[in-house]
């Protein structure tokens, strides 16, 4: 089994999800006592998300390019950033290492076009939803990405940063959420993307009438299967 290196702490709440969900699959694979080979580099998020705001993504690269290289010095084989917004500095942390950094998009947008959908809804942060480094990813795989307008993007991020990265849930934020859904959904949105590891403590597939897309689940099920690949002949 590979070693998994995790770049996490945007949120912790996320991060957290990540580490259960990395040791169950690998249980679930292996069985008996088997957990996850993994090294995890929590950064001080209130740091990464000034810097969010500021546009000053090139400093946040340098902080997550870092904690890449750490890792690697570590022992780990392949590298996870635990949130989608940081993806728009992979590039960034892919040219720091020498191991492979699994791209969170493409693991969703394969579980995509495995349900043979090419339209989906896109909810995540403003940065997600607005830019094109994940819109752009999406759409390399033949996929149509869907955002919501102007009032349904200010509602998901908010409640993703005042709300899931505190770990606060709450009922009626899961009912805007129902609404943004379901207008992506009237606009043609065959599946819909939670783009944010965080919208996964508020939105499950009970919550939309098309297929969601759980991206922290399907990172982590790519990770644990190239952990879990027999190493390359030499």
């Amino acid at each position: 089994m590979r070693t998994i290196g995790l770049i996490g702490g945007m949120s912790w709440e996320s991060s957290a999800e990540y580490y259960r969900l990395l040791n169950e699959l690998v249980r679930e694979r292996l069985g008996g006592l088997h957990s996850a080979k993994c090294v995890l580099h929590s950064v001080d998020f209130a740091e990464i998300e000034e810097l969010q705001v500021a546009g000053e993504w090139q400093r946040a690269g340098d902080i997550l390019a870092e904690a890449a290289k750490g890792l690697e010095a570590a022992g780990a084989d392949l590298l996870l950033i635990c949130t989608n917004t940081m993806h728009k500095v992979a590039g960034q942390v892919q040219d720091a290492v020498g191991v492979p950094l699994l791209h969170l998009a493409d693991a969703t947008a394969a579980a995509v076009r495995a349900q043979g959908l090419a339209t989906v809804g896109l909810l995540g942060t403003a940065f997600t939803m607005e830019q094109d480094f994940y819109r752009d990813r999406l759409a390399s795989h033949g996929l149509t990405v869907l955002t919501p307008d102007a009032a349904g993007r200010a509602l998901v991020h908010r409640v993703i940063y005042e709300e899931l990265c505190l770990g606060v849930v709450r009922e009626e934020s899961r009912a805007a959420y129902r609404r943004v859904i379901g207008e992506l959904v009237a606009e043609g949105a065959q599946g819909v993307v939670l783009g944010c590891t965080e919208i996964e403590l508020l939105i499950g597939a009970d919550d939309s009438p098309v297929p969601v897309f759980p991206t922290t689940r399907l990172h982590a099920e790519a990770a644990v299967t190239a952990a879990l690949q027999p190493p390359a002949a030499p």
